[in-house]
Parts: structure tokens; sequence; C-alpha cells
């Protein structure tokens, strides 16, 4: 015996009946307001399509932007080498296959960075049926922030950040240590520092994103302030690879920073909501 639910039309076969019957008698009847917020449930076939279908479109636009990033890779090795000072600028290597990998992970790390708007979105794309048309709406609209402040916190890290910690261990006790850091040892270091101010430089649109769905306010992080200013300590510590207080600094004083930040674009959620 068929389900009562197998019985009731689907929104879709609804709408071909309604064009069949304008083509028919060439009337059209009165459309009815689709709800945007509709929700249609997804079988599990149809889900892991649509995975295999966007990991396609990633591993495509990676693939094309390795193409770049092989183009540039000797450049930023050679720009690593300058500012690691190592001797003659050539970097060490220990295994016959080593310099090989090295130079395409430092391209697939490059094409990785220039897909990464490509990659957000493709990942928003398969999320997206699962959210309402305002959160869509701010989704979307986050996107370009979130690309520029993970690009603002790599570049950060590697023009800023890199070069003084890289002075500051080079320079240690160099009458005992003869410096020649190897190759694949140097660029997990920069890999390290870049991907963690990354993460850190996001800080300012996770605090706005809370504030806007209600989960926190700027009054309650105001009121947490110390605990940050101590978390930007204690975060700054685990990303900076030297212990010396002023390379911590140069960590902490941006997080903490990044944290006030947030604190003002949650204020302007308040407004709006008064508004």
């Amino acid at each position: 015996m068929a389900s009562i639910l197998n019985r009731v039309p689907s929104p879709l076969s609804w709408r071909r009946r309604r064009h069949a019957q304008a083509d028919h008698d060439g009337s059209q009847p009165p459309i009815t307001p689709i709800n945007e917020d509709t929700f249609v449930e997804m079988t599990l076939q149809e889900h892991l399509e649509e995975l295999r279908s966007r990991i396609l479109k990633c591993a495509v636009a990676i693939l094309l932007a390795m193409i770049v990033g092989l183009i540039f890779s000797r450049t930023i090795l050679h720009t690593i080498a300058d500012q690691a000072k190592v001797p003659n600028g050539e970097m060490q290597l220990i295994s016959p296959t080593e310099g090989f990998v090295i130079y395409f992970k430092v391209a697939l790390y490059v094409g990785i960075a220039i897909a990464m708007p490509i990659l957000i979105f493709q990942l928003l794309q398969f999320v997206s049926p699962g959210l309402t048309s305002r959160e869509r709406r701010y989704v979307y609209i986050s996107v370009p922030f979130i690309t520029l402040m993970f690009a603002a916190g790599v570049a950060f890290a590697f023009f800023v950040l890199a070069p003084r910690a890289l002075d500051f261990l080079q320079g240690f006790s160099s009458d005992i240590f003869q410096w020649n850091p190897r190759a694949e040892e140097l660029i997990s270091f920069y890999l390290t520092l870049m991907l963690g101010m990354g993460l850190i430089f996001e800080l300012p649109i996770v605090m706005y994103s809370l504030a806007l769905i209600g989960v926190m306010t700027a009054q309650r992080y105001g009121r947490i302030r110390k605990a940050a200013l101590i978390m930007s300590m204690i975060v700054s510590a685990i990303v900076t690879p030297t212990p010396d207080p002023f390379n911590m600094m140069l960590v902490a004083i941006p997080t903490y920073g990044l944290y006030e930040v947030g604190i003002l674009l949650s204020r302007t959620v308040r407004r709006g909501a008064r508004a």
C-alpha cells in the first residue's frame, strides 16, 4: 500500500503540471510565491555526487594554480635562503630527492594559496543548501574578507615575523654552532609560521560572526579583555618558534590588536540591530 507521503505531490511535480496546463489550454494559472528558505532533503547518493563534484572542481583549481606556483617557486626559495642567511644562498639537502620534492611542495602551497577563494566558495556552495537565505547572504559577503585577512597573516609571517625569528636563531651561539639549516626544516618553519598567522588574522571575522548570530556581544568581549590578553601571549608562545620575548611580542601585539578590531566590528552589529 502506498503511503500518504507518496501520494502528496512534490513542488517539482506541481511545477511540471502547471507548465503542462499552460501549454495545453494557453492559460497561465496564478503563481504561488515559493519560500526561499524551504529546504529539500537529499539522499546519501546525491550528497556524495555533490561532494565529488565540488572536490573535482577544487582539484582542478589547485592544479591550474600550481602551474603558476611552479613559476614562482624558484624566486620564493631564493627569498627564503636570503632571509635565512644560509651560506652562499644554498640550502642543505640530505636525500637525493629532497630538492625535487621541496620545489614541488612550495609550488603546491602557492597553488593552494592562489586557489583559496575558489576552495572557500566551493565549500560554501556545498553547505549552502542547509542555510537560510539570510545566512547565505552573510556567508558570501564574508568570503572576500576571509581571503584578504588570511593573505595578510601569511604576508606578515613571511616578510616580518620569519626574518626576525631567523635573525635571532642565526645569531644564537654563533661561536659554537655553524649555521647551515636543512632545506626541508627551513621550509616547514616558514609554512608553520604562515599557516599560524593566517589563522590568527581570521580572529576579527570569527568574533564578528559570533556577534552576528547572537552568541557573543561587544560588551561580553570587553569584559574578557584580560583573558584575551593572556590567550594572546599563550598563542604567541605556541606560534613563535623562538623563546625570546621580542619575537613573542611580534605575534602577541598584533593578535591582541586583532581582538580589539573584532570588538569594534561587533559594536556595528549592535547598532545595526537597534536601527
